[in-house]
């Protein structure tokens, strides 16, 4: 089934069901083919165009090649203003600018992926990263 979706003869949920075929037959996560998923995801945007497929491609890009590539396909996701309430999209967008070490510009997309978040969980996670990012306050004077 993987052979065929890449060779491009396979529909929208033969790739859904490739890239989840990657993500679980591997003994731990590092050993997860994050190339081969981005050109999954590659191959479904191309014949189901989504801004959510756009963003979770740029998530496998970051982790293939690294965030400097994926910042454009965020940037392309985030065009038109469509995903502009998914906090999913303002948590990539932080993680992919921490990793760049723009430190200002993730802190402000980790509070806007705060703001927008429903799961305690997530919101537990995106608080610590935020954490991560900001500016130690100044040290007092006695």
């Amino acid at each position: 089934m993987l052979e065929q979706a890449l060779r491009g003869g396979a529909g929208v949920y033969s790739l859904q069901a490739a890239i989840a075929a990657l993500h679980a037959h591997v003994a731990r996560p590092e050993d997860t083919d994050w190339r081969q998923i981005a050109a999954l995801y590659q191959l479904l945007e191309a014949i189901h165009p989504s801004k959510v497929v756009t963003l979770n491609r740029a998530v496998a890009v970051a982790t293939a090649e690294g965030p400097e590539p994926a910042m454009a396909l965020v940037d392309a996701a985030a065009s038109g203003g469509v995903l502009e309430g998914y906090h999913l999209l303002h948590a990539v967008r932080a993680d992919l600018l921490r990793r760049l070490r723009r430190r200002s510009e993730a802190a402000d997309a980790y509070r806007r992926a705060i703001g927008l978040v429903g799961n305690e969980a997530e919101r537990r996670f995106l608080e610590k990263r935020l954490r991560e990012v900001s500016p130690e306050p100044a040290a007092r004077s006695s």
